[in-house]
């Protein structure tokens, strides 16, 4: 059995569906699950194996049907599902939350290595991304330079992010009724209800759950060269404008308030109430990040030793 982290979670939403389904009904196709899984067919067949061998799943002729209401206690821990570079990206984001990183800051990916826990190669490998951009440069030594942003370069990524996450959006909205998007949607909603509820305690835990819930959306639309600009979408549109920390709490309300009216659209099913939410939402975070990056920002001279000190 596979132990990646794309297996995990292939396997978890597979344990899922299955859980839907009563004793003795039949499992959809090989290519129906490959597509709600979004995984392919080789995977999804280790699945089904994995399932058949531990009694959740049973086979008459060429038709799988469950054989076991057992299938939710399998699921893989939550951790194991994330791939180590989305774990990267995460930690590293939150590291410059945190730290408050300004243009001019320097980062060692040996230290980083240290702090996340993870290989060098994984550090470098995510930098390397970065660099691609003009976003941060390669210096001797295993040593970055983080360059920042201007304005120019945000509203450039800005069209490609509005185009794309609105057409994901439609795509979303005219996903079947028995797509696992949906029970991960309803999931984030719980998760934005909850944050609300203790926003005045909790209201930094908005930039994971702001890149969860765009990831999804996208999630529903494919696009391999999207993905790979999507690191960069959220380090610039979750974290830069974060920097300025005197409304922050406000402007995560406003956004939160927007993200389950965007939600809610969504589970309308209607493109034009779906537009109308995407839309107002990608226009509040454009002119929340123009704000940001209207302002001048102190040029910082810090080293990863110099922030841990």
């Amino acid at each position: 059995m596979k132990t990646d982290a794309v297996f995990k979670r292939a396997f978890n939403d597979a344990t899922a569906l299955i859980s839907a389904l009563q004793k003795g009904q039949a499992l959809p196709s090989e290519n129906d699950l490959g597509s709600r899984l979004n995984v392919s067919r080789t995977t999804v067949r280790k699945i089904l194996a994995v399932l058949e061998e531990r009694g959740v799943v049973g086979r008459g002729g060429r038709q799988r049907f469950v054989r076991s209401a057992n299938a939710a206690s399998m699921r893989f821990p939550d951790a194991e599902t994330v791939p180590m570079s989305e774990q990267v990206e995460k930690r590293f984001l939150h590291w410059m939350l945190r730290d408050n990183t300004r243009p001019g800051t320097s980062i060692n990916e040996l230290e980083l290595a240290r702090q996340f826990g993870v290989a060098t190669t994984g550090i470098r490998e995510f930098l390397n991304r970065f660099q691609r951009f003009g976003l941060i440069e390669k210096r001797p030594n295993a040593g970055w330079l983080f360059k920042g942003f201007t304005a120019s370069f945000a509203l450039d990524l800005f069209e490609i992010r509005e185009m794309f996450e609105l057409r994901s959006a439609m795509t979303f909205a005219s996903l079947p009724s028995d797509s696992l998007l949906w029970q991960k949607l309803d999931a984030l909603r719980a998760e934005h209800v909850s944050l609300l509820e203790d926003l005045d305690q909790r209201y930094h835990d908005f930039s994971d759950l702001d890149s969860r819930f765009h990831r999804l959306i996208n999630s529903a639309a494919p696009n391999r060269f999207i993905e790979d600009f999507f690191d960069i979408i959220t380090l610039i549109f979750h974290y830069h404008y974060q920097w300025n920390k005197q409304d922050e709490r406000q402007r995560n309300e406003i956004a939160i308030r927007e993200h389950l009216t965007y939600i809610d659209a969504l589970r309308t099913r209607n493109s034009s109430i779906v537009e109308l939410a995407c839309r107002a939402h990608l226009a509040s975070a454009k002119m929340t990040l123009m704000r940001s990056t209207s302002r001048t920002m102190p040029a910082a001279s810090r080293t990863l030793n110099e922030i841990d000190a």
